[in-house]
C-alpha cells in the first residue's frame, strides 16, 4: 500500500491525488493533462514527473497503460481503487460533519409551498423481501419513530437521485433528519450536530443515549454503524413505546429558540415528527450544553430500516445519499 510505502506525506498526497484524478474522471488521462488537474489543487509537478509518477504506480499495479504504448494515457486499476479507497485515512476524519454541512445549505424546502429539495437516505432491498421490509417500515412510521412518512420507492433499472437501483432490488428513499439543519438554516438557525446515537425511550418519550459517534470524529454516519452492529430494537419500540432507536444532538443557540420552535411545529403540521427541544442552558436526556445553548434530540431518517434489520432482512444504507423534490414523495401510511 501506498501509506505502508512512504513515510512523506507530501509525497503519499501526490500519488493519491493522481489516483484520485484517474478514478472520478473514470477515462485513461495523459502526464500533460493530469499535471494540469494536480495545479488545480495546488500540487505542481511536471508532465515530465508526473510520468515518471505514473511509471511507478504502474510498477505496483495501481494504474495501467492503455493504447498502443501508452498514447491514451492511464487506467486506474481495481488495486489502485482500493489502496484510494483505504489511504489518508485521517483525511476522512471529520468527513461526516462536512458531508451534513454541506448538504444542509442545499437544502431547499420550503414551508409555504410545500416543495423544494429535501435530503433523501436511500436503501436497497432485495425485491423478495420488499413486501415485508415495507409493512414493518409503515409500523415504524406509525409509531411515529422516524422524521417523515413521506418516501419514495424505485424499481429496479430506476434511479432516486444520481444512485441506479441494481437488479433484483427495490429502493426506499427516506427523509433524512440532517433536512431539518437545512430548514432551519434558511432562516439562518444553525444547529451545531454533535453526535449520532443509541438513544432509549419509554413510553415513546427520550429517556438518555447509550451509545455516541461524534460526527467530527467519524467518516460514517452512525447510524449505518449501528444498524449493521444490530443495536437496536426499533421495532420493539414501535409496538411497546420501549426499546433502542436511533436519534442525533445537536445544539441551537438559545437566541434563535422561539423562532426555531415555531418552524419545528411548523414542520409537525406537515408530518415531520420526532423532534425534541430541551431547557436554555440545561443538560438535556444527561448531556450537557455549552452556555447560550440549548439540547435538540431529532429521531433518525433510518429507524424504520434499522426494524427491517431486525427482523433479518438485509438492507444496503446510504444516508445523505442525494437530494430530491419534496413533492416527489408520498405518504406510506
Amino acid at each position: 500500500m501506498i501509506r505502508g510505502t512512504f513515510t512523506n506525506t507530501n509525497i503519499e498526497r501526490k500519488y493519491v491525488a493522481i489516483l484520485r484524478i484517474l478514478a472520478e474522471t473514470n477515462k485513461p488521462m495523459g502526464a500533460r493533462v493530469i499535471s494540469r488537474m494536480l495545479e488545480e489543487e495546488g500540487i505542481y509537478l511536471t508532465e515530465r514527473a508526473v510520468r515518471f509518477d505514473l511509471q511507478f504506480m504502474d510498477e505496483r499495479g495501481f494504474t495501467a497503460i492503455t493504447g498502443r504504448r501508452g498514447r491514451d494515457g492511464r487506467n486506474i486499476t481495481d488495486k489502485g481503487r482500493e489502496e484510494l479507497s483505504d489511504a489518508l485515512v485521517s483525511d476522512k476524519v471529520g468527513m461526516m460533519a462536512s458531508k451534513i454541512d454541506e448538504l444542509s445549505n442545499l437544502t431547499s424546502f420550503d414551508l409555504e409551498t410545500k416543495s423544494g429539495n429535501v435530503i433523501l437516505n436511500v436503501s436497497l432491498i432485495r425485491k423478495c423481501d420488499f413486501p415485508k421490509a415495507l409493512s414493518i417500515v409503515k409500523e415504524v412510521c406509525k409509531a411515529k419513530l422516524c422524521i417523515s412518512n413521506s418516501m419514495i420507492i424505485a424499481e429496479q433499472g430506476e434511479k432516486i437521485g444520481n444512485i441506479l437501483v441494481p437488479e433484483g432490488m427495490i429502493a426506499l428513499g427516506t427523509v433524512c433528519a440532517f433536512t431539518i439543519n437545512g430548514n432551519l438554516l434558511r432562516y439562518r438557525i444553525h444547529l451545531k450536530s454533535r453526535f449520532g446515537g443509541i438513544l432509549q425511550i419509554s413510553n415513546f418519550k427520550p429517556l438518555r443515549f447509550t451509545e455516541i459517534i461524534e460526527y467530527n470524529s467519524s467518516s460514517l454516519d452512525p447510524a449505518e454503524i449501528f444498524i449493521k452492529g444490530k443495536m437496536t430494537n426499533v421495532l420493539d419500540a414501535a409496538r411497546t413505546g420501549k426499546g433502542k432507536v436511533l436519534a442525533s444532538f445537536r445544539d441551537i443557540p438559545v437566541a434563535c429558540l422561539p423562532e426555531a420552535e415555531e418552524i419545528l411545529r411548523r414542520l409537525g403540521q406537515l408530518g415531520f415528527c420526532g423532534m425534541f427541544v430541551g431547557k436554555p442552558n440545561q443538560p438535556m436526556l444527561q448531556i450537557p450544553v455549552k452556555h447560550g445553548y440549548a439540547g435538540v434530540v431529532i429521531l433518525a431518517g433510518l429507524n424504520p430500516l434499522a426494524a427491517v434489520e431486525e427482523t433479518g432482512i438485509n438492507t444496503q444504507n446510504m444516508s445523505l445519499s442525494t437530494m430530491m423534490n419534496y413533492q416527489k414523495l408520498k405518504s406510506i401510511i
